[in-house]
């Protein structure tokens, strides 16, 4: 396989950073996983970080180096993720479960499997055209699907960050899975959460990821997005990848053929202090790795 990928994260006018990123890529399999947590005081970074930390860990157990099913996978990891989440809650005697929404997808045999819960989003381009798009979990997008309000009604309604699935919670998620799509090269995919999308339109997604190489149209959808939402922006982030042959060609593109069939690379961006952030010390970001670190555990030996 060979793919450029660029991912990144910042916390926009909020006081803490509640998404999480990660991708994950074995000789023959990627997978990519986009979260954004929802609870306070750190319970909703620590649901997002449950749930890329649960859907990477599952995938370097299975990708060896391929994914007997994709599509399998992408529901199974994500149920674990949930329940995970509860486990988490439950352990930590929390008053409330946090959650999360979630946006994966898995690159195999040269075609691309996705599965959502929430309104964090996956946008698919060729030749610089929108060809596919996941449909958001919330009350507004289903209103917008009913024909009860336009797409620019649905962008200024009260409710529009009210999502109606997501992770964590009594209610088991409805895991939503697309059929395969084959990828041709410079074929580019986008995972974001709504500081992105809701700033940024998807033409002028679009129109940035075919004018500049991606590590370029990274940068300038993150600055776009943060100017635009402004000092009470959201939290924003993203996972962009061009499949195969980029149309403008990077140094940072990556080839698998070097890994061994059991070989797996991991980037996730983890719990950290952040500026801004007084009441979360460096103490309670190390107590809350290990607790996560025992519910994966505790999930995975059941």
């Amino acid at each position: 396989m060979k793919f450029t990928i660029f991912q990144a994260s910042r916390q926009g006018g909020r006081k803490n950073n509640q998404d999480r990123v990660a991708y994950s890529y074995s000789r023959d399999a990627l997978l990519m996983v986009v979260a954004d947590g929802m609870g306070g005081h750190m319970h909703g970074e620590i649901a997002a970080q449950i749930a890329v930390q649960v859907m990477t860990d599952q995938f370097q157990k299975m990708a060896k180096p391929r994914l007997d099913d994709p599509m399998k996978f992408l529901d199974d990891a994500t149920t674990l993720a949930h329940y995970t989440i509860n486990d988490y809650a439950v352990d930590q005697d929390l008053l409330e479960i946090p959650h999360t929404t979630l946006v994966s997808a898995v690159i195999q045999d040269g075609a691309a499997y996705w599965s959502h819960v929430g309104d964090s989003r996956l946008y698919l381009f060729s030749d610089g055209s929108l060809i596919a798009r996941t449909e958001d979990h919330t009350a507004v997008a289903q209103m917008v699907r009913n024909g009860l309000i336009t797409e620019e009604e649905a962008g200024t309604h009260p409710e529009r960050n009210k999502v109606s699935n997501c992770l964590g919670g009594y209610v088991t998620p409805q895991v939503e899975c697309n059929a395969p799509i084959p990828l041709h090269d410079a074929d580019t995919m986008l995972l974001c959460t709504d500081g992105i999308w809701g700033m940024v339109n998807a033409h002028e997604l679009s129109a940035l990821l075919h004018a500049y190489t991606l590590e370029d149209a990274v940068r300038h959808l993150m600055d776009h997005a943060e100017f635009r939402g402004g000092e009470h922006g959201d939290n924003l982030s993203l996972i962009a990848m061009t499949w195969g042959e980029a149309r403008m060609p990077s140094k940072d593109s990556i080839s698998t053929l070097a890994l061994p069939d059991g070989g797996v690379t991991t980037q996730i961006n983890a719990l950290r202090p952040l500026p801004g952030a007084p009441d979360v010390s460096d103490d309670e970001i190390e107590r809350a790795i290990a607790e996560i670190q025992q519910a994966i555990q505790k999930i995975s030996t059941k």
